[in-house]
């Protein structure tokens, strides 16, 4: 029997990972992340790491009998979560701060916790899977249930973390995880999902912009795809690759948005063919097994939380940067998000998508 820590966030998830592996005899202890300054009034409405979410959590764990502990990381989160997530709209992404919440807090902050505190194993409540190979090497595969697979945010997990992880609701749908929950009496069996990003949780993220970098928000011109001005914008961080509506531009076409040029401070418009790509650049990759590959190879690849993948082939480049050629154009490949390598259902690695690809 292992000692395992169970990053529980109040919902049905990490409630019922408590409840099975303390089933299974193992000593486990809940812990909540404190992300967030109490009288900061966005907590309040988020759903998401709220006060109400750690209170579930305790309920949960004195339900079971189960020690369970706050951990203060609200300089950490921050630094790696929020002033990443405006530092990424201002130098014209589209950032995933989920993803960059997995990354530093939940894989990197809370484990090197749980490794100082002596647990043998972190547990949470993705829907994700591990599989240990006959040679003693780890994949990371997605979810039984392929509607909650979160494979995708959890790529940047190398062996190093998966040989001290768990995620013991992996194999299971949304549906049994709730059942198993209300079989077992747990005060969050029923408690709604949060959709919203947890500091932003009326989901406008420009408001939060304002708040944390309103010098960024300069007003600038609106070009076409041959540079020519057909209208001004409020400020590069409010729009996306993509984008469509609130651009204020009457050209009898619709236009969207196709780039952000910083250096310019414009926004290029152009019609929807200009935002259908088979080719663009990723970087910052990380791979699973933690080898880079040096040479070209087939997969599949996802460059969006929900979407789906299609056929790629990975062409490493000379700067540590990969090529990614897709065999069906997608559209609104979006700076700051995630391309994402499968085989099947393990995930490969992946890296930021920096820029399309003429």
């Amino acid at each position: 029997m292992a000692n395992i820590m169970v990053a529980m966030s109040g919902g049905v998830d990490s409630s019922l990972v408590a409840a099975l592996l303390h089933e299974q005899g193992h000593t486990v202890t809940g812990v909540t992340m404190h992300l967030w300054d109490d009288e900061d009034e966005r907590l309040h409405e988020s759903m998401c790491c709220s006060l109400e979410m750690t209170e579930s959590a305790r309920r949960v764990c004195a339900q079971l009998g189960l020690p369970y502990y706050v951990f203060n990381f609200q300089k950490e989160f921050r630094r790696h979560v929020i002033e990443f997530f405006v530092r990424g709209y201002t130098q014209g992404y589209t950032p995933n701060p989920c993803m960059e919440c997995n990354r530093e807090i939940k894989f990197r902050a809370l484990m090197d916790r749980a490794n100082q505190l002596g647990f043998d194993y972190v547990a949470t409540g993705h829907y994700a899977q591990i599989a240990r190979e006959s040679n003693g090497s780890y994949q990371l595969l997605r979810a039984a249930d392929y509607d909650k697979d979160q494979s995708y945010v959890l790529h940047m997990l190398t062996q190093r973390e998966l040989a001290r992880l768990m995620f013991p609701v992996g194999g299971l749908s949304k549906q049994e995880v709730r059942h198993l929950a209300a079989e077992r009496g747990l005060d969050s069996a029923e408690r709604e999902e949060s959709q919203d990003i947890c500091f932003v949780p009326n989901g406008d993220y420009r408001n939060l912009l304002r708040e944390e970098a309103p010098e960024s928000l300069t007003p600038g011109p609106i070009v076409d795809m041959s540079g020519r001005e057909i209208g001004r914008h409020d400020g590069l961080p409010l729009y996306t690759v993509g984008q469509r509506r609130g651009l204020g531009l009457n050209v009898g076409q619709p236009l969207y948005v196709v780039a952000l040029d910083p250096t310019r401070n414009a926004l290029i418009v152009g019609p929807v063919d200009a935002i259908i790509k088979d080719r663009f650049c990723v970087d910052q990759p990380v791979f699973v097994d933690g080898l880079r590959p040096n040479a070209a190879f087939e997969c599949h690849v996802q460059v969006r939380a929900h979407g789906d993948t299609v056929a790629a082939l990975v062409v490493p480049q000379p700067d540590g940067t990969l090529d990614v050629q897709v065999q069906q154009a997608l559209r609104a490949v979006t700076p700051g998000q995630a391309a994402v390598f499968y085989n099947g259902p393990q995930v490969l690695g992946g890296g930021r998508i920096m820029r399309s690809l003429a």
